[in-house]
């Protein structure tokens, strides 16, 4: 008896121990439109951010840091709160009405909104590097919806982590965005000066 009593006993500790750890709970991060008007004269364009394509190696919910220089961790408990091509074709339309000047920029299909450019975006490094830096190296495309004309460039933004939480890393990787916004806003301008 006493010994089914110690049983007993040890399995209520073990259950109360159980109880008592508990996993962490998931952070999760939004990319956000950074730019800042640089006074040039507004565009009068609408713009369709999108495709944005990402490497299949950080698209996931979880942010995949850099360790070492062919070692990733992968970050089960902090996140990004939506799909990254969603997120950065956000970040990049929202940017593109501030640099613009125009609230004509979509991220999604929208009916009765017939853009005059379309931007495409191919995201080939999306590199974080806790505490250091945050890289974002694209190739992107400019269209313009009348006649046809393309833009074509390529922006490679390393922006510094200021300190070494996923917030910053988080805030690295909006500003080198946004860089990658001024190089296809500057392009769009030029797109628009050529026809006037």
């Amino acid at each position: 008896m006493a010994r089914r009593i110690a049983q007993l006993i040890s399995i209520a500790l073990i259950a109360a121990a159980a109880a008592g750890c508990s996993t962490s709970p998931s952070r999760f991060y939004a990319l956000s439109s950074t730019a800042t008007a640089d006074g040039t004269p507004a565009t009068a364009a609408a713009v369709m951010v999108g495709p944005v394509t990402i490497p299949a190696s950080v698209d996931q919910p979880e942010f995949v840091v850099q360790v070492a220089p062919n070692r990733v961790q992968v970050d089960e408990f902090n996140r990004w709160v939506s799909p990254l091509n969603d997120s950065i074709a956000r970040a990049v339309a929202g940017d593109l009405v501030v640099l613009l000047g125009t609230p004509e920029v979509a991220n999604s299909q929208l009916a009765n909104f017939v853009p005059d450019y379309r931007v495409t975006i191919d995201v080939q490094r999306f590199e974080s590097i806790q505490g250091q830096a945050a890289v974002v190296e694209a190739v992107w495309t400019v269209r313009k919806t009348a006649s046809g004309a393309i833009r074509s460039g390529r922006t490679v933004a390393r922006e510094p982590v200021q300190g070494q939480s996923y917030d910053a890393l988080a805030a690295a990787h909006s500003q080198a965005i946004a860089k990658m916004s001024g190089d296809i806003a500057a392009a769009i301008r030029a797109e628009a000066e050529q026809k006037s």
